[in-house]
């Protein structure tokens, strides 16, 4: 397999990634458009704010960040258009993410450990896209593809969650607070150990290196 037919497909695997976590947040912004509350949404309509801006922010973050790694796209306007949205985009994602963990009320299963980790992912996802658009403005692109990399196996957890949450709930049922902060928590660290991986093997996602010219360099 070419290396450009192996980022398609590792781009296509994204996007299905993404479907259940985009599914889940349309339904749920029609939900809260609907003004009719149910028992999984009502912690949302006393502020609907923070959860309506971070669903409008991770569905695009989440389909368009899968093509950032396409190299094809890399090496038109594509990238830095798209990275110009994407930025925002994730910050505001990891930003209503803490938001939402600090004042909304926790959904059945979330403890104390899981509140704290929420707000390290968030913490995390935030630094690396600061990182990662710091290092583009110095012609780092090398670090900026690594760090931009990071924040998106940061922001891809929910996709994660599901796959780890499934087997959970068809053999054993609905996970109780230790287990629900395992299945989280392991979610986010498959996505960076394999960011890490595809970051150390250098060219899986074509990541630019810093002799990358001037016209591939963009802040996502």
């Amino acid at each position: 397999m070419t290396n450009s037919r192996r980022a398609i497909m590792v781009a296509a695997v994204l996007v299905a990634l993404s479907v259940v976590p985009v599914v889940a947040g349309i339904a749920r912004l029609a939900a809260l458009l609907s003004g009719e509350p149910t028992a999984e949404t009502a912690r949302f309509f006393a502020a609907p704010l923070p959860v309506t801006l971070h669903l409008l922010a991770v569905i695009p973050y989440s389909l368009l960040g899968a093509l950032q790694f396409v190299p094809a796209l890399r090496r038109h306007r594509w990238h830095r258009t798209v990275g110009l949205l994407l930025v925002p985009c994730g910050l505001v994602a990891a930003l209503t993410g803490m938001w939402m963990a600090q004042f909304y009320p926790w959904p059945q299963g979330d403890g104390q450990a899981l509140y704290v980790l929420r707000l390290i992912v968030g913490t995390a996802m935030t630094t690396a896209i600061v990182r990662g658009l710091m290092a583009v403005r110095h012609h780092n692109y090398a670090g900026h593809g690594a760090w931009m990399t990071r924040a998106y196996a940061l922001g891809m957890g929910a996709g994660t969650q599901v796959l780890t949450h499934l087997p959970w709930f068809v053999f054993v049922g609905t996970p109780g607070e230790g287990s629900r902060f395992v299945l989280m928590a392991l979610g986010w660290a498959v996505n960076v150990a394999i960011a890490e991986y595809v970051i150390r093997g250098g060219r899986a996602l074509h990541i630019p290196s810093r002799h990358t010219p001037r016209a591939f360099a963009s802040p996502a």
